[in-house]
């Protein structure tokens, strides 16, 4: 689970980037951090970086197929 001190700094969101899951091997949508669906890894990844595929960490295929999803994006001032 993705750790933080300060509550004030982070923000809720209804944002639907959350709700979806993406295979491995895709492009990340946003930049942040996206947890495994199955094995609860999580990562930290650049927008348009690769997620990692199945040999990420030593994933225990009993655990069923990496998923992820995302947890936490930045948000930049524009």
């Amino acid at each position: 689970m993705a750790l933080y001190k300060y509550a004030q700094k982070l923000a809720q969101s209804q944002d639907a980037a959350f709700d979806a899951v993406h295979a491995p091997g895709n492009p990340a949508q946003h930049p942040g951090i996206y947890k495994c669906t199955n094995c609860g890894d999580e990562i930290a990844i650049a927008g348009g970086h690769i997620l990692p595929p199945q040999n990420h960490r030593q994933h225990n295929p009993l655990k069923g197929p990496i998923n992820w999803k995302l947890v936490v994006y930045p948000v930049q001032e524009r």
